[in-house]
């Protein structure tokens, strides 16, 4: 079932303009390489202070982007949500908040290489992603190979992606395409102590009904580790 609009949708996200840093149109695809390249954000520019970038993929109302920000004020934050019905809540959240180091971009996953520059990113966060459970769905998981190939040129030279998930078989899952596509896994975890981090409204909700929650850090190889562990 289709999601109903939110009233006055577009206005509301107008009122938001400040945060959102790019917004994907319906005619995006039928643009050339060179126009697309326009989009392309400066996050110097975008934020008041020089800092770590953190970027959320999927950050839904945005609760984990806002609760992170207001913690760690020494870190920019970038929220990813390709839904503008629920980007625009986490705008106003935020925007309420008088939060100065978190922005917005309301674009699909697959493009992000296109709006961030390269190795511009010290960490990426992929907080309770939709598994895509049926086999045949596997390439729209966050952590399939043509999803982790976007990630690398994003990621600064020691970057990382931290997962959380309710999900075992998609942790499982994701942990052996982090190590096939040039990623060491550590930090592993098969129940994630609250006290650790950051709980978002799925988490909260995972963790009121009893489930655990699995959590794991990754990183890139170096390319003489890639290579010889390819061998």
């Amino acid at each position: 079932m289709r999601m109903r609009l939110k009233k006055h949708l577009e206005e509301r996200i107008a009122e938001c303009g400040a945060l959102l840093l790019a917004r994907e149109g319906d005619g995006y695809y039928r643009l050339t390489e060179e126009e697309k390249l326009a989009f392309r954000v400066d996050l110097d520019a975008a934020f008041a202070k020089a800092q770590p970038i953190v970027l959320e993929i999927g950050c839904g109302k945005g609760g984990w982007a806002i609760q992170s920000a207001l913690l760690h004020p020494d870190v920019n934050y970038v929220a990813v949500e390709k839904l503008s019905n629920v980007i625009v809540v986490a705008c106003e959240n935020a925007r309420d908040a008088k939060i100065e180091n978190l922005k917005f971009l309301n674009v699909r996953a697959e493009n992000l290489d296109r709006y961030l520059p390269p190795k511009s990113v010290a960490q990426i966060v992929l907080n309770f992603s939709c598994p895509f459970p049926k086999k045949t769905y596997a390439n729209r998981r966050l952590t399939s190979a043509n999803f982790l190939n976007i990630y690398k040129k994003l990621l600064a030279d020691d970057g990382s992606i931290m997962q959380k998930t309710d999900n075992r078989e998609f942790f499982l899952w994701s942990m052996e395409s982090f190590r096939a596509n040039g990623f060491e896994v550590t930090d592993v975890c098969y129940d994630l102590p609250e006290k650790d981090s950051v709980v978002t409204e799925y988490e909260a909700k995972f963790r009121n009904e009893g489930l655990p929650i699995y959590a794991l850090k990754a990183k890139m190889l170096a390319q003489s580790e890639n290579h010889a562990a390819s061998k």
